[in-house]
């Protein structure tokens, strides 16, 4: 469940979108253009309001709850991989980890390859619980066995990235049973995506940034029910 302060500020985004949107009839490029910016601002409020809104004050319930399972997993002697679709969202959960005294280690696209494998050693052969990695940054080059938990914050809407990302812990060499997490905020474009996606089995990918096309297997009554 989302935090009071993230729902009140998820609905008036929503409705804002709902609104623009119906301003302009289907295929026009400036109703595209609409849906980009707001599926994005829904999705980043899912995370965190922060993420879209400076100086945002409240909470946000998915990363309570990343918090709390974090903790019951370090705690119970597991290792932890973290994948997000936005750096700026690593970036948060990286400074309540630091607050709570759990050490941490990061990466992303912009990791030179030489640091990638060093960090890489580090994990799997030091006693750092936690590793946060960029969903893009983690699908491929990783062996990190040394991790028997998966936790996606945020859903990809490619499957196939996320078991990309998952299997970086299924290498060869793993011993133990991987457990794999993904966080889901209720009531969302989140919920309602994964739902479509069950549906409609040739929607691929939707839209993560600005600049890419809404997939031709999207009608206007199913984009419309994403704002719902």
């Amino acid at each position: 469940e989302m935090e009071p302060a993230q729902r009140d500020l998820y609905e008036k985004v929503r409705k804002e979108g709902l609104a623009q949107l119906a301003k302009y009839k289907e295929g026009d490029a400036r109703g595209n253009a609409t849906v980009f910016t707001t599926l994005l601002r829904l999705r980043q409020i899912c995370c965190h309001p922060a993420l879209f809104l400076e100086g945002y004050d409240g909470g946000s319930g998915k990363l309570e709850l990343l918090m709390e399972l974090v903790g019951e997993q370090v705690e119970s002697g597991h290792r932890i991989l973290i994948f997000s679709q936005f750096t700026s969202m690593l970036g948060i959960i990286r400074d309540h980890l630091s607050e709570s005294g759990i050490e941490s280690l990061y990466l992303d696209g912009s990791t030179p390859p030489q640091e990638r494998m060093a960090l890489t050693e580090t994990f799997n052969k030091g006693s750092i619980p936690v590793f946060l990695i960029s969903l893009r940054a983690g699908g491929y080059g990783l062996n990190l066995t040394a991790a028997d938990t998966v936790i996606h914050y945020d859903p990809w809407w490619n499957p196939a990235v996320e078991d990309q990302a998952t299997d970086r812990a299924h290498r060869i060499g793993q011993t133990r049973a991987v457990h794999v997490i993904k966080l889901i905020a209720h009531d969302t474009i989140e919920e309602k995506v994964s739902e479509l996606q069950t549906r409609k089995k040739e929607l691929i990918d939707l839209v993560v940034t600005p600049g890419e096309v809404l997939p031709s297997a999207l009608s206007a009554k199913d984009i419309r029910a994403l704002f719902d």
